[in-house]
């Protein structure tokens, strides 16, 4: 019997063997190529960039990992005045980012592909405490530090005129997290930089003192720092410039007192209103204008945005700006001196269940509209060339509808079509 067992096994680990050995000429990717991931399928990283624990140490590596732009997410949501959520920004922002990827991302308006001027990686998560604000903050100040002072990959030289050591420094776009988030990041900026200047897109000011916000008495606590305080701490750090703005505020306020202690701490300030009059490029030019030549950081609240697109967030606020006109303001700062930027105030599990559409698609709107908008970030970083001058370049290829004129004092152009025969 035992001899008839052994028979068995033997002729069954040969039936197997053989079997396994006629998997390489009879496999999927023999058959059908490699396996790619598709726009719905794959890990999650933001537009299905490289993955990496940048934050971790790499003991196999000789050097430390190269990049030269960074996402790194700060689920952080537990400074809010209002509704909680931002915290899911991070992960809601990458899902909206699916059918974003490198090798698809070129675009008329840039007349380039971003992800071809340099590498961008996506570092992760800061894994921020829950319950010590105290400590995130200092979580969140140490790992952009630490990605600060990673290598470059590519021999540009964006940062490095700034720089206090003369050398060049990846840029980070962060993905928030509630607004207090900047904090962190102008401390860790200040290190390598110095002060910088700030462009803030907003609906609210964020400038505000905790007492005359009514969240604490002590402007030392912990508690005194918020995300409608951040900037007025910034301020008392010397961590910016005389020369920051403001850019779609609507918000309400306690009085005029609100706007000259906000000129008081180095803003100047733009109305939502004020497109009425200026256009999307006038409002671009007062940033630039305002800004200088000095190293420049960008933060967008996507609750500049009327909540008709982004209601995902946890303080919107009606009468905000289109998602084409803050990208076209976007495009207009175009050669700043960026040294980071961020997307902050996504709140993905933020419903608005009396809207007649499904409670569900506020949240995937607004993640795939902040995706975009990361991506205008990226193409700001690492596109060459103004932006008009890329698309003048296909008018006049005949491949895009060319405009003529100088603009009318509406602000209007004649469109001139080449019609075929």
């Amino acid at each position: 019997m035992s001899a008839m067992i052994t028979i068995f096994l033997t002729l069954t680990i040969l039936t197997l063997s053989l079997a396994h050995s006629n998997l390489g000429s009879n496999t999927f990717f023999s058959t059908y190529g490699p396996q790619v991931d598709l726009p719905f399928t794959g890990p999650l990283s933001f537009a299905h960039l490289p993955y990496s624990k940048c934050l971790d140490p790499t003991p196999t590596q000789a050097q430390p990992e190269e990049f030269d732009v960074a996402l790194l997410g700060m689920p952080f949501d537990t400074s809010v005045s209002y509704r909680p959520g931002a915290r899911f920004g991070p992960f809601g922002i990458r899902a909206g980012s699916r059918r974003i990827r490198p090798n698809r991302s070129w675009t008329i308006a840039w007349g380039a592909d971003p992800y071809e001027g340099g590498r961008v990686l996506d570092c992760g998560d800061v894994p921020v405490a829950i319950s010590d604000n105290a400590l995130a903050l200092a979580q969140m100040e140490a790992a952009y530090t630490s990605l600060l002072f990673h290598p470059t990959k590519s021999n540009a030289s964006y940062t490095s005129p700034f720089a206090k050591d003369g050398l060049e420094h990846p840029r980070i776009v962060t993905l928030g997290g509630d607004h207090t988030v900047v904090l962190p990041i102008l401390r860790s900026l200040n290190e390598v930089y110095g002060k910088v200047t700030v462009i803030h897109f907003d609906s609210h000011l964020d400038t505000w003192t905790p007492v005359n916000s009514g969240v604490s008495n002590d402007e030392n606590s912990i508690s005194a720092i918020t995300h409608g305080s951040f900037f007025w701490k910034a301020w008392t750090e010397g961590l910016m410039t005389e020369r920051n703005v403001h850019a779609g505020i609507r918000c309400k306020f306690s009085g005029p007192q609100d706007l000259e202690h906000d000129s008081s701490v180095g803003f100047a300030l733009l109305t939502t209103d004020d497109i009425d009059h200026l256009g999307s490029s006038g409002i671009a030019a007062l940033i630039r204008e305002r800004v200088g030549d000095g190293p420049v950081y960008l933060s967008v609240d996507i609750d500049v945005l009327d909540p008709a697109f982004a209601p995902a967030t946890g303080t919107p606020e009606a009468g905000g700006w289109t998602v084409r006109e803050l990208k076209a303001i976007l495009r207009g700062l175009q050669g700043l001196n960026f040294v980071g930027a961020d997307i902050v105030e996504v709140a993905p599990g933020v419903r608005y269940e009396w809207f007649v559409f499904p409670a569900s698609c506020d949240a995937e709107g607004t993640a795939v509209i902040a995706a975009d908008l990361v991506h205008e970030f990226v193409s700001m970083f690492l596109a060459q060339g103004p932006v008009r001058e890329a698309r003048d370049t296909w008018a006049e290829r005949g491949w895009v509808t060319e405009f003529v004129g100088n603009g009318n004092e509406n602000g209007g152009w004649a469109r001139k079509w080449e019609m075929p025969g």
